[in-house]
């Protein structure tokens, strides 16, 4: 599995709105430059988020974006599977992939199963908070 550009780059947006929350709807151009990121990438990125209700949006000159709910409300998993689709290591353990005629005798399916189940078990345990929690451990050192 890898994370594309967008996974990363949506991360590293929704942290940047995580940590600037107290601030009210905050402004793309200023993401894009905080995180050093192309304000036309992130707009690219927008809609997948929108999709997930995962921002709130405010047209206008004191318009911006903010986060719905509460950091701690937010996966990795979650927001990783909005930019990237499925995290699965093979399409036979999607949620809802069609069952293969192969699955009883497959000596390799239980592997597929287990690394799925290690991955998400593992995105599902870390939130927004969790990562604004160890850059305050960290200093302004952390990177994503």
């Amino acid at each position: 599995m890898r994370i594309s550009t967008k996974g990363r780059y949506a991360l590293r947006m929704l942290v940047d709105l995580a940590q600037h929350r107290e601030s009210g709807f905050v402004a793309l151009k200023d993401i894009a430059e905080r995180q050093n990121i192309s304000k036309k990438y992130l707009e690219q990125i927008i809609p997948m988020l929108n999709k997930g209700s995962i921002l709130r949006t405010e047209r206008g000159a004191q318009g911006g974006y903010m986060l719905a709910r509460t950091p701690d409300k937010y996966t990795i998993r979650e927001i990783l599977e909005l930019t990237e689709g499925s995290l699965s290591p093979v399409s036979c353990v999607d949620d809802g992939a069609p069952v293969c005629t192969r699955s009883a005798d497959c000596p390799t399916l239980p592997i597929w199963q287990g690394l799925a189940r290690v991955v998400y078990e593992y995105l599902d345990g870390i939130t927004l908070q969790d990562v604004l929690d160890r850059m305050g451990e960290a200093g302004n050192d952390y990177v994503i």
